[in-house]
């Protein structure tokens, strides 16, 4: 049985194996990359010019686009590769590296998320203390753990998955390197990296979760309590988009990384993945479209353009 430094590459063998899909999918992803690139990038800009952007809200907004870009791109560029080179294959190095970012991301962009709706929690439940206790510095700290913390978590992850043994099967049924997919053919060391990605997924989901779940409850609480329709209107205005963007990525990641690897949930799991590169898409959309802010902001920064 050879160990893991016998194997040098592996073979991703994608959505599909038919050429003309596989010209499609092309098209269709690059669109996909080119509008997540163009909607973030531009959000990120948007933010750093308008004065009334500049508040802690979208200080987190500007920090989830730049890890929905770097996040896109570590994902869909390799699918777009292999899409329309005849060799897909990935080193076994390198399989790695996509494997610790793209871990590490996730768990930046959840703890992101669960940031967000804390902070909303703040602004709605105590909108005349939450100015001093979520200060530039308080946020500024705040994501800072999020990076720290998810690329420490990454990096355990990652050795867990060093540690696999592969007797000979070195097609991956994936567009990507991903963990469950590498545990269904690995035949050594399973069993342990197995229980990590189920248990360290399970307690990070659930202690998410919990932050966003609780973060709500006192919303609609604060927000059932309110005098002005408008306020409450505005309010769940607000948190609408942010529980959108919430669903579609723990959606995602919970039906993929807590279950155990099996071959029809390895097959479940990598067309459930293709959401991963439309997610960061919709983020801006999302954020943008149900924003007055944001739109005043882009209408005066086309205004002072032209």
């Amino acid at each position: 049985m050879p160990n893991f430094t016998d194997v040098t590459e592996f073979v991703l063998l994608g959505l599909t194996s038919r050429q003309e899909r596989q010209v499609l999918f092309f098209v269709v992803f690059l669109v996909v990359y080119m509008i997540t690139l163009i909607g973030n990038i531009g959000m990120i800009i948007l933010i750093s010019i308008s004065l009334q952007l500049q508040s802690s809200m979208y200080f987190f907004l500007s920090h989830l686009s730049f890890v929905d870009v770097w996040f896109s791109s570590k994902v869909t560029l390799k699918m777009l590769e292999n899409l329309l080179s005849e060799t897909k294959t990935i080193s076994y190095v390198g399989c790695l590296v996509q494997c610790y970012f793209f871990t590490a991301l996730v768990h930046v962009e959840v703890y992101i998320l669960a940031v967000m709706v804390f902070y909303r929690c703040m602004a709605i439940c105590s909108p005349l203390l939450y100015g001093s206790k979520m200060s530039r510095t308080v946020c500024a700290l705040l994501i800072s753990v999020t990076y720290i913390y998810g690329f420490s978590v990454s990096l355990i992850c990652t050795l867990w998955t060093y540690g696999l043994y592969f007797c000979g099967s070195f097609e991956i049924n994936h567009f990507n390197c991903a963990d469950p997919p590498l545990i269904k053919i690995a035949c050594g060391g399973v069993h342990s990296k197995e229980c990590t990605m189920i248990v360290i997924a399970g307690i990070n989901f659930t202690y998410s979760v919990s932050v966003v779940l609780s973060s709500y409850t006192l919303i609609i609480a604060a927000v059932l309590h309110m005098r002005s329709a408008d306020g409450r209107r505005k309010a769940f205005s607000m948190c609408g988009s942010h529980l959108t963007a919430v669903t579609m990525f723990y959606g995602t990641l919970l039906f993929m990384y807590l279950r155990r690897p099996t071959e029809e949930s390895v097959e479940q799991g990598k067309m459930v993945a293709v959401f991963y590169p439309v997610i960061p898409m919709l983020n801006p959309m999302i954020y943008s479209l149900r924003n007055e802010d944001v739109k005043e902001a882009v209408v005066k920064a086309i205004v002072r353009e032209t």
